[in-house]
């Protein structure tokens, strides 16, 4: 075939090299329903039909008078077959995460003029109705479960007729590679949603740079587990390299089971964020503190040698045979609880703690971090597979086929096929964030080696103190979460005399404490305000304030007793900090802190 340009290209280049029973796969009924790449391209090209049969399409047409079709579901074979059909009918997709607010939902529909939407649950289709009767362009509700009263998905699914599938044909050959594919709306941590407008050429360029770069080896006996939300671009782009390379998608029925299904699919390959690679490392620390006597020993000299673990350096025939026994006795389990089968991990969306990248490679659990805005569809480096390919602390080299340099300020500046077109109605914000072809990403970096980026704070987040100091937020919050006794964490002090900060405890290890040293507790509430507990605070902080000059350290801290979630407000859905949330929610704390 013909090299793919359009990112629906996938089924026919699937087809053609290496069709397979389980294209896509999700959990029906408490079993796998398997979708072979015949029975995707089936369902793709009806639903197609289905849509042009309602007047959806766009081809030949403005970006602004294009119809534009949302998704606000969980991850699904459904998503990614209505996400293709949207595609060849011409429209534009509009992805939401399920999580979003009315009021933004009803922000993005209106400023988008959303046509049609698919919704997943009941809870969904009722925040829909509700924004309905305030946005004039929402015509069509469709729902990938059963719901009594709602119409189902497959409703729309035309017979594949001779008529239908030319309809169809013909439609999808008006698709150009520069047509826009989808507007993806960032919250981001501040301000009104933008919407992002990204090409198929745009997508499928990161997609074939990616897997050249990596690589990601064509192989039609990989499974890959998806559950990062479908709607944001790292999940989705990642969802198109694993079709163009022949693995099956199984998606997990939640972020609750995916250690269960992890142990049924025994998957080769996943991505995932910091934050839950954090979760799955506190979950392996709190069982190995149950532990007793010489196995609790064992568990912990373990996990010592992981942290020293550095692919860049061998560190002698002693160390390497304790960590081969290391990985006999104790890290074989973490390897049993990830399926057995891991052959890559990789995470983005957020600065990964070089501790955790250490532990997890010297348990030969292949971890592997990238980096990469929404704005550049979005992979601009990633650490590769090939021996000195990957540092740890770093985000890797750029991948192939785009420039990147640094603004004098360190800012991070990359052009290429990959760059968006811009800002949905934001003519402004892509003047300022598009300048002559290069995107200014607004993260600061260094290349180490003259080859390895690392990110070393947002823009944005620079702050300085009341004494002229620039702090870098980010670097002090990531050193600090390396404490197993905090979970979550927010550097505050701008203008301020001196640097503070917002401390969410890891619970769970802190009760253990509390228990072993015998301090009675009724609440969270109650512990963070115990006095010992300060002290014992202190003493953690006091002895990472070691890693940073006398501006940066912290000098004062408040422990909070409600963990930060998407949920309450003060994360993204791509679990950041929303900084400016929180400083406005918590500004009574933060306020004791400079009394």
């Amino acid at each position: 075939m013909t090299e793919p340009k359009r990112l629906f290209d996938c089924i026919s280049y699937q087809l053609e090299r290496f069709p397979k029973n389980d294209m896509l796969a999700g959990k029906e009924n408490g079993a796998w329903k398997t979708y072979s790449t015949a029975e995707v391209h089936d369902n793709v090209n009806r639903l197609t039909a289905g849509l042009l049969q309602l007047g959806i399409s766009g081809n030949d047409m403005t970006t602004e008078n294009r119809d534009k079709v949302a998704i606000i579901s969980n991850n699904r074979p459904e998503w990614l077959i209505a996400d293709m059909a949207v595609q060849q009918s011409g429209a534009i997709l509009v992805p939401i995460y399920p999580t979003t607010s009315i009021n933004e939902i009803e922000f993005i529909f209106n400023d988008a003029a959303v046509k049609c939407v698919f919704v997943s649950s009941t809870e969904l289709l009722e925040k829909i109705k509700e924004v309905q009767p305030k946005v004039a362009s929402l015509k069509y509700i469709y729902t990938f479960n059963p719901i009594e009263g709602a119409t189902h998905w497959t409703s729309l699914l035309q017979p594949a007729t001779e008529d239908s599938l030319s309809k169809v044909e013909v439609s999808k050959s008006k698709v150009s590679e520069s047509d826009l594919v989808t507007i993806i709306y960032t919250s981001g941590t501040t301000g009104v949603p933008k919407g992002v407008m990204l090409s198929h050429r745009n997508i499928v360029s990161c997609i074939f740079l990616s897997r050249e770069s990596f690589p990601f080896d064509e192989n039609p006996q990989n499974k890959a587990l998806s559950f990062l939300p479908l709607n944001h671009i790292f999940e989705k782009t990642v969802s198109y390299i694993y079709m163009f390379s022949g693995y099956s998608i199984y998606f997990a029925e939640s972020l609750e089971t995916i250690a269960a299904n992890m142990q049924e699919l025994k998957p080769d390959i996943f991505t995932t964020v910091p934050r839950l690679l954090e979760k799955v490392y506190e979950r392996i620390m709190s069982k190995g503190a149950e532990l007793k006597g010489i196995k609790r020993r064992l568990f912990f000299w373990a996990v010592e040698l992981g942290k020293k673990y550095d692919n860049r350096i061998n560190r002698g025939f002693f160390y390497n045979l304790q960590l081969s026994i290391a990985n006999k006795l104790i890290f074989n389990k973490w390897r049993e609880a990830l399926g057995g089968n891991i052959k890559t991990i990789v995470t983005g969306g957020a600065a990964c703690q070089e501790r955790l990248m250490r532990i997890f490679n010297a348990a030969k659990i292949p971890l592997y971090e990238g980096y990469g805005p929404t704005e550049n569809s979005p992979v601009i480096s990633i650490n590769r597979r090939a021996i000195g390919g990957s540092k740890y602390g770093t985000v890797g080299p750029i991948i192939n086929g785009i420039e990147a340099k640094l603004e004098e300020d360190g800012e991070i500046c990359v052009k290429g096929p990959t760059v968006m077109v811009g800002y949905y109605k934001r003519p402004d914000l892509t003047a300022e964030t598009v300048i002559d072809g290069w995107l200014h990403t607004g993260d600061i970096g260094t290349f180490e080696d003259g080859i390895f980026l690392r990110i070393t704070d947002r823009k944005k987040e620079l702050f300085k103190t009341s004494g002229g100091k620039y702090v870098a937020p980010m670097a002090i919050e990531n050193k600090l979460k390396e404490s197993r006794f905090i979970e979550q964490i927010i550097i505050v002090g701008p203008e301020r005399k001196f640097v503070g900060a917002l401390i969410v405890p890891s619970f769970a290890n802190l009760q253990d404490w509390c228990k072993q040293h015998n301090i009675a507790f009724a609440n969270k509430k109650d512990i963070t305000q115990n006095p010992q507990v300060k002290k014992f605070y202190k003493e953690i902080v006091e002895g990472y304030n070691q890693n940073f000059n006398h501006v940066e350290q912290i000098k004062k801290f408040e422990l909070l007793p409600i963990e930060w979630s998407i949920e309450t407000g003060e994360m993204t859905p791509k679990l950041s900090l929303k900084r400016k949330v929180i400083m406005e929610k918590y500004k009574e704390a933060i306020d004791r802190i400079y009394a």
